[in-house]
């Protein structure tokens, strides 16, 4: 796997969720443990949304040496008991802030205090969920109005970054990523009809798109089979 090439360093923020701790395995699978560092909420009290705790996180890594990887597992579909509205008539301002602050904010905080730690000199990646329903090409159905506007702005703000930091990390990626159905508590409930696929499954299909995306597709929205999806 071209991402772990030797003095690979990662960081994988959202570590005690599935995918997030799925990919921390996967990545230690290589037998380089001591350079993957895992970050959450629950163990290490990174909550994205502050900005002083994100940049507090990056500023301790920052002192241990630039970073090749930068993996953003964190986000949710159902915050504060509050699930997916069906339509705009139970649209709730309330549930969308907090979904735009969870899903598009916490992680455009990590952009902007975790790209400064990536080297200059080679290829390093920097890759955040979203989810294929944050598409607004492919948006046929309807509904899911806070989730679906939160992952497309994680879309838009993810492609701006991506040409900003491209003109002084020329070898930088940048990615959203989709994960597919993935069998985690984000998703349960709402994956009935669906074929899901095991948070290790996952975690070594995204590692593997992501190292299929070349500086030149800096900002792509991939999905976990490496199909290119439409913003």
């Amino acid at each position: 796997m071209r991402t772990l090439r030797d003095g690979f360093r990662a960081v994988v923020i959202g570590a005690s969720g599935g995918i997030g701790a799925a990919v921390v395995a996967a990545l230690e699978s290589d037998g380089r443990a001591g350079a993957v560092i895992g970050l959450s909420r629950s163990v290490d009290g990174l909550e994205v949304t502050d900005e002083s705790a994100v940049k507090d996180a990056a500023q301790r890594l920052k002192e241990q040496g630039p970073l090749d990887l930068v993996f953003d597992a964190t986000g949710a579909l159902i915050i504060d008991g509050a699930g997916p509205e069906k339509t705009v008539k139970a649209l709730d301002p309330a549930v969308m802030m907090k979904q735009f602050a969870l899903n598009a904010i916490g992680p455009a905080l990590i952009i902007k205090h975790f790209s400064p730690l990536l080297p200059r000199d080679r290829r390093a990646v920097l890759a955040t969920l979203s989810a294929r329903v944050g598409s607004i090409s492919d948006n046929r159905l309807g509904g899911w109005i806070s989730y679906r506007a939160s992952k497309a702005a994680l879309n838009q703000i993810v492609r701006t970054a991506a040409v900003e930091i491209a003109r002084t990390h020329p070898q930088a990626v940048l990615a959203t990523l989709h994960p597919g159905t993935v069998d985690t508590a984000l998703s349960s409930g709402y994956t009935v009809n669906h074929a899901k696929l095991s948070p290790a499954e996952a975690a070594r299909h995204l590692l593997l798109a992501l190292d299929g995306v070349s500086a030149a597709e800096s900002g792509a929205f991939v999905a976990y089979d490496g199909e290119r999806i439409g913003y």
